[in-house]
């Protein structure tokens, strides 16, 4: 009855809308003014990478250069491609699509965070792939079952499947896309990196018809559920070959987050009961175990003794995260302390001590990060509540007023002294401005109601698309859990049809009808195109300039060295 209770109001629950365009006004705060100015932002930021920095993943914004972090894939442009839509901008949508079909290629010499390409390749290529529509492009016949950009997807993730073939299906947090897992790969991953793929791998198994990759993203979700404590808490990095957790430190921030976060996300897109009732009893834990007076620390695993009094920047989605199931009021209560954090330094700093009220030593810094953003336009399409504006706002001028250089948005390295790092992540255009644009933008489509949808069909009949209740994989690429069951219909059921009509005409003794089967994926229409001259052109240009290793290898910094191992908080050469 409780799961009844959560899960009829839970699948479109995210956009517990109000009217769109509803007066919006807040204190003062003129709206319209604002997301003029995140746009201006964007486009700030976007025109210099395109400039300085591509091909290369990432813009260098203090040298005006480019660099490769995630595995060399243009990953800034994938990454800004569903938000250049958002923005309106439905030409340099249709020409990043055309630059990246040319120029991508992951066959490539490169290792490569499995999770990292997963949230932004695999995720960026699946939302492009779904809103190419309304982009205005020429779709072939049968998308949303078929396309360049879901062919594109399908193969970075066919890259990722290596890391899986592990004794529990958890993954390696590292994969080289040409020869697999390297021998000498270590098993050690953080929980985030082998719980954050149902979201894109099982659009794309409903999407391609291939179960494979919701299988190994099911089976490493439930590799982490065995392995929870007694106590019913999971730690931050686990042995994916003994199962052994090596970081024993259970919290919601990083190494863990998007684990969770998957978990309702999952339910959600999939209307898995299963996925919903691991996350409450998940919830109850967390509430039992690191809550305390509306903040989360970090505790033992097994014990539930604090073992960091802390608060992470990563661990600001919760709040958008309980507005998913409900839980609004406590939401906003949680929001409210990290909105002062913010109002103390101008933005969040990696780690805060919340005994002491201050940053951690090391931890200074504000990596342009949306967590916070993000639970703000979740909560205010909840409660329309001001306040949640005004942090947007907030965000605007700090983000403006302490990061803005001349070649972009600059890491902030120290929100004490404001000092500067050379780097601008591919989240900043991803996210950050998403997410800011969308709080400012009532209209959006990303918000519609249900009023207005598209009907197109498919090998499969008709399907209704773009009607609303988008789901945000971790890198805030909307997906269309409407196109789920575009495809759906399962090989195996269609020939069942075709036997079953043949049964029918051979009874009645009519003529024969010869019934072909579906082909398989890879042959005929869905066959992959071979490259083309100017794609092997793009590809040599590409190669000549790659890194053979990625700079990182988990979702942010390496809790090997930061988090308790084994019961001590930190190594003393951090």
């Amino acid at each position: 009855a409780a799961m009844q209770r959560f899960l009829g109001p839970l699948l479109c629950l995210w956009a517990l809308r109000l009217p769109a365009g509803r007066g919006v006004a807040a204190r003062g705060l003129d709206v319209a003014s604002y997301r003029e100015r995140v746009r201006a932002m964007f486009y700030h930021a976007y025109e210099h990478y395109l400039e300085s920095a591509f091909p290369y993943d990432e813009l260098r914004p203090l040298t005006c250069d480019g660099q490769d972090t995630w595995g060399s894939f243009s990953l800034t442009l994938i990454d800004a491609l569903d938000t250049l839509l958002i923005l309106g901008n439905v030409s340099e949508f249709q020409r990043v699509v055309n630059v990246l079909q040319e120029g991508v290629d992951f066959d490539i010499d490169v290792n490569a965070s499995v999770f990292e390409t997963n949230i932004r390749v695999v995720g960026g290529l699946l939302s492009a792939h779904l809103l190419s529509r309304k982009a205005g492009l020429e779709v072939e016949a049968g998308w949303p079952c078929s396309g360049p950009l879901l062919r594109m997807a399908e193969e970075a993730a066919r890259k990722l499947l290596p890391a899986f073939q592990t004794p529990t299906g958890m993954p390696y947090g590292t994969v080289n896309l040409l020869h697999g897992v390297n021998p000498g790969e270590t098993p050690v991953t953080c929980t985030a990196g082998i719980g954050t793929f149902i979201v894109e791998f099982a659009t794309l198994s409903h999407l391609t018809g291939d179960p494979v990759f919701e299988d190994v993203a099911r089976k490493a979700l439930k590799a982490l559920w065995k392995n929870r404590s007694d106590i019913g808490l999971v730690g931050n990095h686990i042995d994916v070959i003994t199962a052994k957790w090596v970081a024993q430190d259970a919290g919601i921030g990083a190494g863990v987050d998007s684990y969770f976060e998957y978990l309702v996300k999952g339910a959600i897109l999939l209307q898995d009961k299963e996925l919903m009732s691991m996350f409450l009893e998940y919830n109850k834990a967390i509430k039992n175990y690191t809550k305390f007076d509306d903040w989360y620390l970090w505790v033992q695993m097994y014990k539930g003794t604090v073992s960091m009094p802390v608060f992470q920047s990563l661990e600001a989605y919760w709040p958008g995260l309980q507005s998913l199931i409900g839980d609004v009021d406590n939401a906003m209560r949680t929001f409210l302390n990290y909105y002062t954090v913010w109002k103390q330094f101008g933005g969040l700093p990696e780690f805060y001590n919340i005994p002491q009220g201050y940053t951690v030593d090391k931890r200074e810094g504000y990596p342009l990060r949306p967590e916070l953003i993000e639970s703000a336009m979740y909560l205010y399409r909840a409660t329309r509540d001001p306040t949640l504006l005004e942090l947007g706002r907030d965000a605007v001028e700090s983000i403006e007023k302490i990061s803005k250089v001349d070649c972009g948005f600059a890491t902030i390295k120290d929100l004490r002294d404001h000092r500067l790092d050379n780097r601008m992540e591919s989240f900043f255009l991803a996210e950050t401005i998403k997410y800011l644009y969308l709080l400012f933008d009532p209209d959006s489509f990303i918000h519609n109601d249900g009023s207005d949808f598209d009907v197109v069909v498919t090998p499969y009949g008709e399907c209704v698309l773009n009607a609303g209740g988008y789901i945000f994989n971790t890198e805030a690429h909307p997906i269309d859990p409407a196109a789920l069951h575009c495809c759906r219909k399962r090989r195996e059921e269609q020939w069942e049809v075709e036997d079953l009509m043949r049964e029918f005409y051979s009874r009645k003794k009519t003529k024969k009808f010869t019934l072909k089967r579906a082909p398989d994926r890879g042959e005929g229409e869905n066959a992959k195109d071979p490259e083309d001259a100017s794609s092997e052109k793009a590809g040599e240009k590409r190669n000549s300039k790659k890194s053979s290793h990625s700079l990182l290898s988990c979702p942010s910094q390496s809790f090997n060295s930061k988090l308790a191992v084994l019961g001590q908080v930190f190594l003393d050469n951090t």
